[in-house]
């Protein structure tokens, strides 16, 4: 029988069917946050966290301490603020991320929401180098009841693909404009050069009130390597979690 894969939520659940909490717990617990990519520096201070609760509140049983560690790490998260900006008109929203992640699909369902509070959108195809993220996008924004800038010819430049979004947003008057763009390796100077060119195409014609990120959920800290290579030639002002359930959150906020 193939050996089961190992997964955080498997290894601390069984932690807390443990009849008491000892030092064995504690270890189980860095080792458990350590493996599943937290990084030591969290891990320890989610720990060191926990320990202090413990103490405060002297309990010794395991579901005390499953309480606890949910509501610590909703702590962590609570303080980054998760609101959009989108006054500005059009309000431009640039959708990042490397190949895989779930772009497109996070757009079809940004769009969704957003047409769901009546809000008109139109997305930018400037994903050129696949015609199937082209078609890809555009059965969303059908789905979604919004309009579609597509590419006029096959392989145009993305970055003239964004421009043509928005200023059709712009004579349309149209509200939002969320413009998707092909996945890129961080690791990549030349394509995160033109990224760092479509973004300056768009400001030619309007302000980019959002540069969201999508990241996979799983991927640990090398989503610190990504963002930050994304945050210096995007501008990245936010984060999307990605799950490979299908369920999307704007979740983060990097810059206020």
């Amino acid at each position: 029988m193939a050996e089961k894969s190992w997964s955080l939520g498997r290894a601390l659940r069984g932690m807390f069917v443990k009849p008491t909490i000892d030092e064995t717990t504690w270890e189980d617990l860095e080792t458990a946050l350590i493996t599943a990519d937290f990084g030591p520096d969290i891990s320890e201070r989610v720990v060191d966290e926990l320990r202090a609760k413990v103490d405060k509140y002297r309990t010794t049983d395991p579901r005390d301490l499953q309480r606890m560690l949910r509501e610590t790490l909703e702590e962590h998260f609570a303080k980054f603020d998760t609101t959009l900006k989108l006054t500005e008109r059009p309000a431009v929203v640039l959708v990042v991320g490397v190949n895989g992640v779930g772009k497109t699909t996070t757009i079809g369902k940004f769009t969704k929401f957003l047409r769901g509070y009546q809000r008109s959108v139109v997305v930018g195809a400037a994903d050129t180098f696949r015609a199937a993220a082209v078609d890809q996008l555009a059965t969303w924004a059908q789905r979604g009841g919004a309009a579609i800038v597509r590419p006029q010819q096959e392989g145009q430049d993305p970055a003239s693909v964004a421009f043509q979004t928005v200023e059709y947003a712009k004579r349309e008057g149209i509200e939002i404009a969320i413009i998707d763009t092909a996945g890129r390796l961080h690791t990549k100077g030349g394509l995160m050069d033109e990224l760092s060119k479509v973004r300056r195409v768009i400001e030619k014609q309007a302000p980019i009130s959002e540069v969201l990120l999508v990241l996979d959920a799983t991927t640990g800290q090398n989503g610190v390597m990504q963002a930050e290579s994304f945050l210096e030639h995007a501008g990245v002002t936010g984060l999307v979690w990605s799950v490979d359930d299908g369920t999307t959150a704007v979740s983060t906020r990097l810059v206020s």
